[in-house]
């Protein structure tokens, strides 16, 4: 965690008016008060899929629990598809012990495709398999001598959950890809499925892909297979809607919060981005339980935004340790040294907090004092970016801009604060904030991305 700011007295910053100051321009929301009356669906609505989407979820499970004694292709399709759909979230037990099951029983698979996808799901569920379940298809030169494009397309995804030092997935995606990419360059797969999945995998692999948008895409892909099952497809449907009426009464509750603090008439300068926040929280927990927790989460880092706005490109040196201190102070009394702009924002992001820290209180978490210490962190973070970036008068590695500026990607503020709203333990909280290597790799992969992102909108506005 980023150490304390210097405590001692200075004097007020002076005053600096609004054209004197260096920022960025950001488009205003696009969204207003859209979610306060946008309903997809009725109340009797949403009960009725709900009863209907309950029973259908039964008969589902009995399916899976029966699957145990079908084919391996056919238990690894059913598994891969309810993955897809957005519905296995329904069936963790179910679905394990038939991977479990599945693992063994040892490689069974006969054909690419098979062995592939085997080893794809039963990696994504933590499951060791050794990579040289590939070597029967690989020749002497190291190529893979199935020229099937679906097969080759389940390898290359495969690829993707390969660890460190597996160089025969390396060699076999960087392989898979050159294939897939003439294919489509030549036009040798006709217009079908296929060619739009191997289109969309090339862009982004099925493992990075945020699961609520793949459900999405992946029912209209199901939906046209000669081969689905349409009560599968029938619940996917109902599911989605479910939990699309969710996020909108959760969007609803967020504009009615953001509405109220009223923060755009004070903090012109920053980004207003509660809506696309919500939407990148439901990468981090996208299931019905933690409705919440994601408002938790879209709040706090709703928040986070502005604070980067603030610290990378509004306030001055002087008014970003003003700042940091009054967060590490955490009282009220701490703003009347604060500007103006600051001193209304530090008055709304405290009462926000506290009505959060009471709210998970009240539900039996134990860590509710987390939120607070992760905001204090967030803002000492970008405090020490800023004072690095202000005092630096030479170019620098990237190995310093990254030891200063990874901590300021909040990456790991992320990932805390939903081990915090999902009721996860202390001592994982703890380890998370250490910056083990997942973290921290997460991290730089964040930090870098932002870094692009930037670039690309100073260049191209």
């Amino acid at each position: 965690m980023a150490a304390s700011v210097e405590s001692h007295r200075r004097p007020h910053p002076p005053a600096m008016n609004d054209n004197q100051r260096s920022h960025r321009f950001h488009h205003p929301t696009v969204w207003g008060d859209f979610f306060l009356g946008f309903r997809p669906f009725s109340p009797a609505q949403c009960l009725s899929m709900k009863n209907k989407a309950e029973v259908m979820k039964e008969e589902l499970r009995a399916t899976i629990v029966d699957s145990g004694s079908v084919d391996l292709p056919r238990k690894l399709e059913l598994v891969d598809t309810l993955q897809r759909l957005g519905l296995d979230y329904h069936y963790g037990k179910e679905i394990n012990d038939l991977l479990c099951g599945i693992h063994d029983a040892g490689d069974e698979a006969r054909d690419l495709h098979t062995t592939a996808l085997r080893f794809y799901l039963l990696r994504k569920q933590g499951l060791n398999v050794s990579p040289d379940v590939f070597l029967k298809f690989i020749d002497d030169k190291g190529k893979i001598t199935c020229n099937d494009t679906r097969s080759l397309l389940c390898m290359y995804n495969a690829a993707h959950v390969r660890t460190h030092g597996e160089e025969t997935l390396s060699n076999a995606m960087a392989y898979t890809k050159g294939h897939l990419q003439c294919a489509v360059e030549q036009q040798t797969i006709p217009p079908s499925i296929l060619l739009d999945q191997v289109r969309r995998t090339l862009e982004t692999p099925i493992f990075r892909r945020p699961p609520r948008v793949e459900a999405r895409h992946f029912i209209s892909v199901y939906e046209r297979m000669s081969t689905r099952n349409d009560a599968i497809l029938e619940l996917a449907k109902l599911d989605f809607s479910i939990l699309q009426a969710l996020y909108c009464e959760e969007l609803r509750t967020l504009t009615l919060w953001w509405k109220e603090l009223q923060l755009q008439d004070h903090l012109s300068f920053a980004r207003d981005r509660m809506v696309e926040m919500h939407f990148w929280m439901l990468g981090v927990l996208f299931e019905p339980q933690y409705s919440y927790g994601r408002i938790v989460l879209t709040k706090f880092f709703t928040f986070i935004s502005i604070f980067d706005d603030i610290y990378d490109s509004y306030s001055t040196l002087e008014e970003s340790r003003l700042l940091t201190m009054a967060m590490e102070r955490w009282d009220e009394q701490a703003a009347e040294h604060l500007p103006g702009y600051m001193k209304f924002f530090y008055s709304k992001v405290l009462t926000t907090m506290k009505v959060i820290a009471k709210d998970l209180d009240s539900q039996g978490n134990k860590h509710a004092d987390y939120v607070k210490k992760l905001l204090i962190d967030a803002t000492k973070c970008y405090y020490n970016e800023a004072k690095w970036r202000e005092e630096s008068d030479t170019p620098v590695t990237v190995e310093e801009h990254l030891r200063f500026s990874v901590p300021s990607c909040c990456c790991m503020h992320v990932a805390c604060l939903a081990f915090v709203v999902i009721g996860a333990s202390g001592d994982a909280i703890e380890w998370g904030m250490t910056y083990p290597k997942i973290m921290r790799a997460s991290c730089v992969i964040g930090r870098v991305i932002n870094d692009v992102a930037s670039h690309e909108f100073l260049v191209h506005g």
